[in-house]
């Protein structure tokens, strides 16, 4: 890698291979942010952001102790497009903030490289702050397979997470660069191993 200091963005639909382009980069050296860990981690028992998910969706999203009812809000939010705007209007902010500023970190103790992993990394404007953003991309029916036997989802509940995501087309039209996962898991991280390289 010729240059330094540079973020790129990690996107594409569920199921499309995302996760594993991420760890072939992380294998290289780069280091790796993941907006899903984020997520989980602002939404922690008594946090803010918990707080103000609970005043806009009810407290029947929590368990009795305290806790976020995972399953349950994914439910609603899946359902109701309006309702998923909502959860993410509360939730971007805090986990854009906390990506940004251990992206700083990293730079600080010496990484070359930071990806954003992020599903919503358009909509969420992370892009804005991205050199580069990739998009990893899957026919549907693999995507819907992969969902199935990932999260152990029915053949509904698996169609409605797809459904509640841009088409393909979105990442393709907004990507600098599209890597296609329709193949083998060698071809895939072949290909993820040339897009890292800066030339």
């Amino acid at each position: 890698m010729s240059k330094e200091n540079r973020i790129i963005g990690l996107t594409g639909p569920t199921g499309s291979g995302k996760s594993t382009v991420a760890k072939v980069w992380q294998e290289m050296g780069a280091t790796v942010l993941s907006a899903d860990a984020y997520a989980r981690a602002v939404v922690t028992t008594g946090s803010p952001v918990l707080r103000q998910i609970a005043e806009a969706f009810s407290a029947d999203i929590l368990t009795a102790d305290g806790a976020l009812d995972r399953a349950k809000l994914a439910d609603i939010v899946f359902a109701d497009p309006a309702k998923k705007q909502l959860l993410e209007s509360i939730t971007h902010p805090a986990i854009c903030q906390r990506m940004r500023q251990d992206a700083e970190a990293a730079f600080a103790a010496g990484a070359a490289v930071v990806v954003f992993d992020s599903p919503l990394l358009f909509e969420a404007g992370q892009d804005a702050v991205c050199d580069k953003t990739v998009a990893v991309v899957s026919q549907a029916e693999t995507r819907l397979a992969r969902i199935m036997a990932r999260d152990g989802l029915t053949y509904e509940q698996a169609a409605a997470r797809m459904a509640a995501q841009p088409s393909e087309d979105f990442y393709r039209k907004r990507a600098d660069t599209v890597i296609p996962n329709d193949g083998t898991a060698d071809e895939l991280a072949a290909l993820a191993r040339e897009v890292l390289v800066w030339r």
